[in-house]
């Protein structure tokens, strides 16, 4: 049968695609998604369709190479359903860390010199309340109290509210942030 306009002709082979998708994905659903696909393409590119030759063969084989192609692609793919390897996978953009880290040495900048000197000690320096207080010659509480103005200064000045989160910052400023200590590493 052959008619003027060979698009007229795909029709015909639909239940002969589908079989053959059937019989390559093994999947009802896969098959249909298959022959879909193929359709799609050879629609696409039917000028590419030579007059004269088997309509039936040009969609097999566009259909054939659709199941390969795909197959050879999922085998590069892994499957990440929960989403646990992409999210292992992703990073920060740097100029976030950057341009956090330029605010933190801007809001730093704008503390006391008592309490910057605290804050260094207890927070990036890692002594300890009654270490620090021995080093400056002031009582433990004091220490404590500019440490704990200091940080809640700074997060005034980031705009930072408490529950607020501090991931993008390195462990020296999350630490002269935080409420503790960094842990050992």
């Amino acid at each position: 049968m052959s008619s003027a306009d060979p698009r007229e002709q795909i029709v015909e082979y639909l239940p002969e695609m589908r079989a053959f998708a059937h019989s390559l994905a093994r999947n009802p659903e896969r098959a249909d998604d298959l022959v879909q696909e193929a359709l799609l393409k050879a629609w696409a590119n039917i000028e590419q369709f030579q007059p004269g030759t088997e309509m039936r063969a040009w969609l097999f084989t566009i259909l054939r190479n659709t199941f390969y192609s795909e197959r050879r692609k999922s085998a590069r793919e892994i499957e990440d359903v929960d989403g646990a390897l992409t999210a292992a996978l992703s990073e920060r953009p740097a100029h976030d860390g950057r341009l956090a880290m330029r605010d933190f040495a801007v809001a730093f900048a704008k503390l006391t010199d008592e309490q910057r000197e605290a804050l260094v000690l207890v927070g990036a320096s890692g002594f300890s309340y009654e270490e620090a207080a021995e080093m400056c010659g002031v009582a433990a509480g004091t220490i404590k109290s500019r440490v704990n103005r200091g940080r809640a200064r700074l997060k005034d000045f980031l705009g930072l509210k408490t529950e607020d989160s501090l991931e993008m910052m390195d462990r020296t400023t999350l630490a002269m942030m935080s409420a503790t200590k960094i842990a050992a590493a």
